[in-house]
Order: C-alpha cells, then structure tokens, then sequence
C-alpha cells in the first residue's frame, strides 16, 4: 500500500508539472529525483540508474530517431512537399468527403504541434460550399489527423511504447494498423453526413505531385516491410534528399543543430531516466507483487492509468514515458496485448484531453463550441474503445 501511495504521488507530481507546460523531459528528470527521495535510494543506486539510462541502446537509438525526424520534417516544410501532396491528393481523389478528410491527414503525418491549425483553413476551404457546422468542421480536422499516431514511426509516442516495452516497432505498427483503421471508420460514421459529389479542380496530375508522396512512402517502407530501424530509415532519405535539393554546408549545420536540439536530448534522457529510477528504487518489483498478492485485475489498471494521464496532460509521450513501466511490471514483458490496450486507452484520453493543444487550435480556429465537439469526439472514441477491448482478449 505505502508503493501505491508513493506512485500516486509521483504521478500527481508528473501531471502538475505537465499542466504547468513544463517540457516533459524535465517534468520525468524531477519525478526520477523525487522518486529517489522517496524510495531513499543509495548514491550507487542513483549511479546505476543514471548510467543505465544515458548508455542503453535504447536510448541512444530513441535519440537519433527523434532528432533526424525532426531535420526530415525541416526539408520537407523548406521545399513544400507536403503542399504538393495536398495538391495531387486533390486531384486524384476528387470524391468531397475524403478530400475533406485528406487536408488533416496529409498534415497529420508530419509531427508538428499545431499542425491542425495548418489543415484547418484547409478543410475551410474544401467545406465552403457545404452547410456544415464550426464544430462538424473542428471534428473532422482534429479527429482525421490523429490516426497516424497509431502506425507512423514518425511519432514518438509509439516509438517510445516499443522502446519500453521491447516490442518491435514494425509488430506495433502492424497490429495498431487496425485501429487506425477504426479510428478512421469512426470518423466517418460521426460526420459528413450527406455529403456527396467530386470537387472541381483544373489541375493535372503531375509528377512533381507524385513524387512528392516518396520521401514518407520509402519511410514507412523501410521500418514495416524491411524491418530497418528507423534511425537507418531515415538518415538514408535525409542523406538522399540533401544531396537532390543540393544542400550547402552551412544549411546541412543549421538542419543538424534543429534536429539534435537540447529539447529532445532532455526529453529522451528524462524519460529514460525515470525508466531506469522505476526499476533500480524497487517501486516497480513492490507494485508488481502487490498486484499479484491482493489479486486486482489487470484490466481496470491498464485502461485507468493511461486513460487518466493522457487525459490530464495531453501529450502521448506524456502518458507512455509516465505509466509503462509501471504497466509492464503488471502485464509482464510479452503481453502484447496489454501494451496495445494500454497504449490505446491512453491515446483516447488525449484525444478527449482539453488541453490538446491540437483541439484548442482548432476549436479557435472554426469558433466552436466545445461541448459540440465532444459530442463527436465521446461516442467516436468508444468504437475506438470497444475494438481494444476486443484486440486485448484476442491477443491475451
């Protein structure tokens, strides 16, 4: 019981800071320090936990992958790739609903906080025409941009999730595929309704618009059908495309200097830090056994966890970094199932989270009204939920 009550704390402390928009990395630094106080940790004890967190692979790995998405994502907004896709997407498709839907999920792919003020003047324009609702619209740009963090290795969140839990990310990202689809069906089922017709266009197709799609494609190729990490993955595009668009040495710098920026070496140090406290204090063993001996049910901590940390923060990497461990100890290391249902119940707290940043924006943006939102959002989300509830005791 005093382990929960020391948990409940630090967890109380990670949520405070978070909403205090601390940056994460610095938020799981003082829940490591605060938990070493806690647990009264010897300084050999503080020393095996420092060293193990700064030499594992994984957090080497984690490193390299979050910094060079970030100088991937840098050349793609500097040469208007996305721009393009958009434009070829518009062309192609043409039916009104997935053009609609396709704004918010070509800016979806790309990582950027407040990328759903990018889309959403995006879907304005594509929805001027229709009689449509500010708050069908913030939606339908909030809600399409979202299932990409279910399967895109571009996000930390889910490559944090295969980092703790040591499931391969391309076993992740096939089996989360499913509810991305979901997600996506859900979207469907809660908006448009009655919308139909092509939009007009005058352009062609043309092989700029095509080849913009490559650089994410050969990405995703690379770590789902290869199997190749996704640091390799990504620094052959990187190299690929600076070489294309001729990159000076001076523009070469200043794209490395924004990738390995001090904001994700300390968000990576500071989650794996917390890791390495969880273990070395002994709070994770405690919890585990507790668990265990009282005979509480797995399912209710999975979903509750999560669920309550996403929803109070916001952030994804928020809820992976703070209560895996945790989960892990629990669930066992091979329980795919567990992680997935975790990872899910965790997610659609953020997503009903009103302090996403995402939803704040676009709610501003289309001048909705909240409530109006969530009426879209809440039952969407329990599709969501009812598929993991289904995946958890199929993969159980």
């Amino acid at each position: 019981m005093l382990d929960i009550f020391r948990i409940l704390l630090v967890l109380a402390l990670i949520l405070f800071l978070l909403r205090k928009k601390l940056n994460i990395g610095y938020v799981m630094l003082i829940a490591a320090a605060f938990l070493a106080v806690l647990y009264q940790m010897s300084f050999v004890s503080i020393w095996q936990t420092c060293k193990g967190a700064v030499l594992n692979d994984v957090t080497i790995k984690l490193l390299l992958a979050l910094s060079f998405i970030r100088i991937f994502e840098l050349i793609l907004r500097e040469h208007a790739i996305l721009a393009q896709m958009m434009n070829a997407v518009k062309t192609i498709l043409r039916n009104r609903k997935i053009v609609i839907v396709s704004m918010p999920l070509l800016i979806g792919l790309m990582p950027s906080v407040g990328g759903a003020y990018f889309s959403a003047p995006m879907v304005a324009e594509t929805t001027s025409d229709i009689k449509m609702s500010p708050e069908e619209k913030s939606f339908i740009n909030y809600w399409f941009r979202h299932p990409w963090e279910y399967i895109l290795p571009l996000y930390p969140g889910i490559l944090l999730a295969s980092a703790i839990s040591k499931i391969e990310l391309h076993t992740l990202i096939t089996l989360n595929i499913f509810f991305a689809v979901l997600m996506l069906l859900a979207g469907f089922i809660f908006s448009m309704h009655g919308i139909k017709g092509v939009v007009k266009t005058e352009e062609r197709i043309s092989k700029k618009g095509l080849w913009s799609f490559v650089p994410i494609i050969t990405v995703l190729l690379l770590v789902v059908m290869f199997h190749i990490e996704l640091h390799y993955a990504l620094i052959s595009v990187i190299v690929f495309l600076l070489l294309f668009f001729r990159y000076k040495l001076k523009s070469i710098i200043n794209a490395l200097k924004q990738g390995f920026s001090k904001d994700v070496i300390v968000l990576i140090l500071g989650v794996m830090v917390f890791k390495e406290a969880m273990e070395y204090s002994g709070a994770v063993n405690n919890l585990s056994q507790f668990f265990i001996r009282e005979g509480i049910p797995n399912l209710p901590i999975l979903f509750l966890l999560p669920f309550i940390t996403g929803l109070l923060t916001g952030i994804t990497v928020g809820f992976v970094g703070a209560t895996f461990p945790l989960i892990i100890s629990i669930a066992g290391n091979a329980s795919i199932g567990a992680i997935l249902f975790a990872f899910v119940a965790g997610f659609l707290g953020v997503l009903l989270s009103p302090v996403h940043v995402c939803l704040i924006l676009t709610k501003e943006y289309f001048k909705a009204d909240l409530w109006g939102i969530y009426k879209m959002i809440i039952p969407a989300t329990v599709v969501v939920f009812c598929g993991a509830i289904v995946g958890y005791f199929i993969l159980k």
